[in-house]
């Protein structure tokens, strides 16, 4: 299993990265019920900064956002748990097979793979997602010059890719440059 293919099934919900019930019983080779049974019957292992549920609104959005079969396979008085990284670690324990274990290994490696992009400012990938941003802020911009009215829609977009640019620039440290410096001493 390819660690592509684990990191296309995390998202980012109330600020954590997480995985969603129905994502991780297709990589267990499970049932979404039986995932969510196990869960209950060992619920005090999974606090919340393990495991959440999302409510209406997250959901319907993740459902807008993106095109997923569970919705039909899902109650729909149902909504998905989220598991954090340490919630996806005890899933294993609680699902007790070779398959759980083995599957956590690698979820646990997709997490930290993300985690080391995103701390790395200086990585390839990063340097490739600023370009592109700044790419898309310019083609937006460029789209509204000459119109004076844009949308509130579009003045959110906007703002956003500038935060996600200023969250991607490498930190600015003030310290005082180093060696002799005759200013100092007049």
């Amino acid at each position: 299993m390819k660690l592509q293919i684990i990191q296309s099934k995390i998202y980012e919900i109330r600020g954590q990265k997480v995985m969603l019930d129905f994502d991780l019983a297709e990589l267990y080779e499970t049932e979404t019920r039986i995932l969510n049974q196990a869960v209950k019957r060992n619920i005090d292992r999974f606090p919340e900064d393990f495991m959440f549920q999302l409510n209406e609104s997250e959901w319907e959005s993740m459902l807008s956002q993106f095109v997923m079969t569970s919705r039909t396979k899902r109650p729909k008085s149902s909504l998905p748990l989220a598991f954090t990284e340490y919630g996806v670690v005890m899933m294993s324990s609680v699902l007790r097979s070779n398959i759980a274990v083995s599957v956590s290994v690698l979820i646990v490696r997709a997490f930290i793979t993300l985690r080391r992009l995103i701390n790395t400012p200086h990585s390839d990938g990063n340097i490739r997602i600023t370009n592109e941003l700044k790419e898309l802020k310019e083609y937006v911009e460029e789209i509204f010059a000459d119109q004076n009215d844009i949308n509130e829609d579009t003045r959110i977009q906007l703002e956003l890719i500038n935060e996600t640019l200023a969250k991607l620039q490498p930190a600015k440290h003030n310290r005082p440059q180093i060696g002799f410096n005759s200013d100092r001493y007049k």
